[in-house]
């Protein structure tokens, strides 16, 4: 591979006034300069960054970012002007997750209301179950793949606080950090992904999709060119910030009486894994009457996977419900599941789990 490097061209009136800030005071390196008797150019390197500082260069002073964890670093600086007139800003390389105060809202999404599918990262097509990110504390994607096959993704990791991948439909192969070979997910079957585990996309078949449930709803995708999947040691019992991996099958599980009076749901050991961060449920009608219920938990985001139901909420329009339909109740809010059809089918996903439910 031919050698080469880039550079990023910022212009100066004298070099001299210059050069005593990018090295003195933030610790850049003198790599070139010339020419010796009147320079004009000089080249500087530091923090992952080459610079070409050049007199008269056509080009706009520009900002320059630099992130470190030194909170010494430039005497404490947050930002700084050079002599040659570039902004420079100084920000944590790796700051604290903030996870948004949840804006409570009812929220009811339809597939029939036609919300937009966007392309997204790795050519997926995504439609955003609430829009409203309730305030920012959580995003819920709708995600498929008409096309099956391979897929173009690389080793990456998330920085979120929780991150769910419950298959609705065909099949995906995943790698996961430290957890052997590819790992094939089937409808019904679900992956916790705990904060920062490393992963890649390998295949999927025609029409996959999955539902995603992100904390906080933005939160940053990164790249890790240096590991290599799958990774030679299988550590099942390892845990990411407190959190397990979760691979749920659907055809292991067991239907429990649920928190909602009429409906059975199969636990997928979501809840135990992330030590009460979140419960994701699958819950079907049992045949028994439904009640009015409230919670008291902070999010609850329920998905139709299959047949329909009518949802009232007190003081609300109720709501005939589809495959493809996403609801969110808040606390508080007096709500019933009526009208079930007998090939029901939920996803329940809730933070903290397991609110606290009364029956009405």
């Amino acid at each position: 591979m031919t050698d080469a490097r880039a550079e990023v061209l910022l212009p100066t009136q004298e070099l001299r006034d210059d050069l005593p800030f990018w090295t003195k005071r933030l610790g850049f390196r003198l790599d070139m300069i010339y020419p010796a008797d009147d320079p004009e150019v000089a080249v500087l390197s530091g923090h992952g960054l080459r610079l070409r500082i050049q007199k008269g260069a056509p080009t706009a002073p520009g900002i320059v970012r630099i992130l470190t964890d030194d909170p010494s670093f430039a005497d404490g600086a947050k930002t700084l002007t050079a002599p040659n007139g570039t902004q420079v800003d100084i920000d944590e390389l790796n700051p604290p997750l903030v996870l948004p105060a949840t804006e409570h809202a009812f929220v009811v999404r339809r597939l029939a209301d036609q919300a937009p599918w966007v392309i997204g990262r790795a050519g997926m097509m995504y439609r955003d179950l609430v829009p409203s990110r309730l305030g920012g504390a959580m995003i819920a994607s709708h995600i498929r793949i008409p096309d099956g096959g391979p897929v173009p993704d690389m080793v990456h990791f998330h920085r979120v606080g929780f991150q769910l991948i419950f298959c609705i439909k065909g099949w995906v192969d995943v790698l996961y950090e430290d957890q052997g070979g590819p790992i094939r997910l089937h409808a019904g079957d679900c992956f916790i992904q705990p904060p920062e585990i490393r992963h890649r996309v390998l295949e999927a078949s025609d029409g996959i999709e999955v539902i995603e449930i992100g904390v906080p709803a933005e939160h940053v995708t990164e790249i890790d060119h240096e590991m290599i999947l799958p990774t030679p040691h299988l550590r099942p019992d390892r845990e990411w910030q407190g959190q397990r991996f979760v691979y749920n099958v659907a055809a292991n599980g067991t239907f429990q009486p649920h928190r909602l009076p009429g409906f059975v749901a199969r636990d997928t050991t979501i809840h135990a894994n992330t030590k009460g961060v979140a419960s994701v449920m699958a819950a079907r009608p049992d045949g028994k009457e439904t009640r009015w219920t409230k919670h008291d938990g902070d999010i609850l985001f329920t998905f139709v996977m299959a047949g329909g139901m009518m949802l009232h909420g007190e003081g609300k329009d109720p709501y005939r419900l589809s495959p493809g339909d996403a609801f969110v109740i808040p606390p508080g809010l007096a709500t019933r599941y009526a009208e079930a059809t007998t090939d029901l089918e939920l996803l329940e996903v809730s933070l903290p789990g397991n609110p606290p439910t009364t029956a009405l």
